[in-house]
């Protein structure tokens, strides 16, 4: 169990990976706290904002709106790399989320699908907004891409915690996407790299990555060919679920349809993979929704997991 840096401990630790921070008011008494304890912490949450302009963003971060009050996170990461201040404690940015992720981030194992609503991550974890609209459209700058990094390894090296303590609300409550066109399995690779570095008045770490799951292409071929026709939505083989949190990380499947079962919208989601140039670019009965093993290895090899037989 972690308690929560202090606020000036917080900024120090931001301070000291070398990020370009703006304390925006009285950041370090505005909070929810009334509403329920701040703590223990076990990770930090990034988020996307769905607006534009930073000034119009640091706002309503800050303050909320009608029916979700302000803070809405810690801090705010904006096009430029900045870090806007805006809360400390209890804010409102995580809601509740799946109680199997939160015992994955606490032993800091690969993360299950969420697919529950139960646990209070307000409570539990740091979060982060990211200027950001969120369509899939609006580019990521590199300079806000190094802030993501430099922020989730800042928190982690404070707390002694590898980057499997670093996630997105995209995988701790059913149906968010965000931070959505953030390359994860890349970013993880960056704050991992990061946090392997030595740090002034600190030893050098070298923290174990995640175990990257595995996926049976057989068994999975299996799942893809029979799962259609089946009655219900029936798990097969539990790696379906890895390739559909794959699909959905690469905009192609609702993460509603995230359910371990290889029905016709998984398949039509997986052809339009193998017709994307990242999925090899196929055509015609090569793109016919069922993995191949160049089209499975490229899956994996951009989200984050391992392909067998």
């Amino acid at each position: 169990m972690a308690a929560p840096l202090s606020a000036g401990t917080f900024l120090d630790a931001l301070l000291d990976e070398g990020l370009d921070v703006i304390e925006s008011g009285s950041w370090r008494t505005h909070n929810r706290n009334h509403k329920g304890p701040w703590g223990p912490v076990h990770g930090v949450m990034m988020h996307h904002t769905v607006t534009k302009g930073t000034s119009n963003t640091v706002r309503i971060v800050r303050d909320g709106y009608s029916g979700l009050p302000g803070p809405l996170c810690h801090g705010m990461i904006a096009k430029n790399g900045q870090v806007h201040l805006v809360g400390y404690g209890r804010a409102n940015h995580a809601g509740l989320g799946d109680p199997d992720v939160l015992a994955a981030v606490i032993a800091e194992r690969t993360l299950p699908t969420d697919n529950e609503a139960s646990v209070d991550g307000n409570r539990h974890f740091y979060g982060f907004e990211c200027e950001n609209l969120g369509d899939g459209k609006d580019p990521w700058p590199e300079a806000q891409l190094l802030a993501i990094e430099k922020v989730a390894a800042a928190l982690c090296r404070a707390h002694g915690w590898s980057v499997a303590s670093a996630i997105r609300h995209l995988d701790w409550q059913p149906g968010k996407v965000d931070p959505r066109g953030v390359d994860w399995a890349a970013m993880q690779a960056r704050i991992e790299k990061r946090l392997g570095t030595k740090t002034p008045g600190k030893p050098a770490t070298t923290p174990p990555p995640p175990k990257k799951p595995v996926v049976d292409l057989s068994r999975l071929i299996a799942a893809a060919r029979s799962n259609p026709a089946a009655k219900g939505t029936p798990v097969t083989y539990s790696g379906v679920k890895t390739v559909e949190a794959a699909l959905v990380d690469a905009g192609l499947l609702a993460k509603k349809f995230s359910d371990g079962h290889f029905g016709s919208i998984t398949v039509t989601a997986y052809a339009a993979w193998q017709r994307s140039k990242a999925g090899g670019g196929y055509r015609g009965t090569a793109a016919d929704g069922i993995p191949g093993k160049a089209s499975l290895t490229a899956l994996g090899k951009k989200f984050g997991f391992t392909v067998t037989n």
